[in-house]
């Protein structure tokens, strides 16, 4: 085999490798089990979350998942979104500490939702959204580490439980964590109890915010999926450009 065709064959063996670590890690870095709030998560206020799901096996499904709340930081109400498909169950546990809640003490707040397939699943290539209803949120934190345990139909279980630590390299499977934002006056469960008029325009005050949120969350990945695509594309084109300069030399040479 003659120093060009070598050389050719090494150009179009680095290029390959490059692409495929590039589509490697941009299929990776976002396949983490999160939660995200839709709108505001407020503290000492209401929310609606999404868990996010993606299934990370070429070979196998998503069937089940279990998500904990912690107990030093209880929810006195956290009620799952029906989902077509899946079926929803909540586990409650005992405190060691009463939560008072609209002026009533409560005994026991929610450890625990699992889904389990129901005539649907979760399959290479795909994710799950799974809504839930969340409150009333805790003041006395910045934020909410939410441990899940995905399961596979091969058996295998994923447990995204890791806490970040400060300074430190995100965790393998790093827990899914919900941040709170600064409490606001007109959060439920706070203040006085507003007019009608009032609710009105706080409803419609949060529908815009959410909207903003989306808006932007659209635009965030929309700017990223743009971002892979142009790196891939790079490579190619930068590998096509040393194979034809490679074959021009040897043209020239011949």
């Amino acid at each position: 085999m003659s120093v060009s065709r070598v050389s050719a064959t090494r150009v179009a063996l680095a290029g390959g490798i490059a692409l495929s670590s590039v589509m490697l890690l941009s299929g990776t870095a976002f396949a983490h089990v999160s939660v995200q709030p839709q709108g505001e998560a407020a503290k000492g206020g209401y929310a609606t979350v999404n868990i996010k799901v993606p299934n990370e096996r070429d070979n196998a499904s998503t069937v089940k998942l279990e998500v904990n709340f912690p107990l030093d930081h209880p929810l006195a109400s956290v009620m799952p979104q029906p989902i077509p498909g899946w079926k929803a169950e909540v586990t409650k546990s005992k405190l060691s500490k009463p939560l008072e809640l609209h002026g009533k003490k409560i005994n026991e707040a929610v450890s625990k939702v699992t889904w389990t397939a129901d005539g649907s699943k979760i399959g290479p290539g795909q994710f799950q959204q799974f809504p839930l209803s969340l409150g009333q949120l805790p003041e006395d934190t910045d934020e909410l580490v939410l441990k899940a345990i995905q399961t596979y139909d091969n058996k295998e279980v994923v447990r995204w439980i890791e806490e970040q630590k400060e300074g430190a390299e995100e965790p393998q499977n790093p827990a899914p964590v919900l941040k709170l934002s600064a409490a606001s006056a007109d959060h439920h469960g706070g203040g006085a109890a507003p007019s009608a008029s009032a609710g009105t325009d706080e409803k419609a005050g949060h529908d815009d915010k959410a909207a903003g949120h989306e808006e932007t969350a659209s635009a965030s990945s929309a700017t990223d999926t743009t971002a892979r695509v142009l790196g891939v594309v790079g490579i190619l084109v930068g590998v096509a450009g040393v194979a034809f300069g490679v074959l021009a030399g040897r043209r020239r040479s011949a």
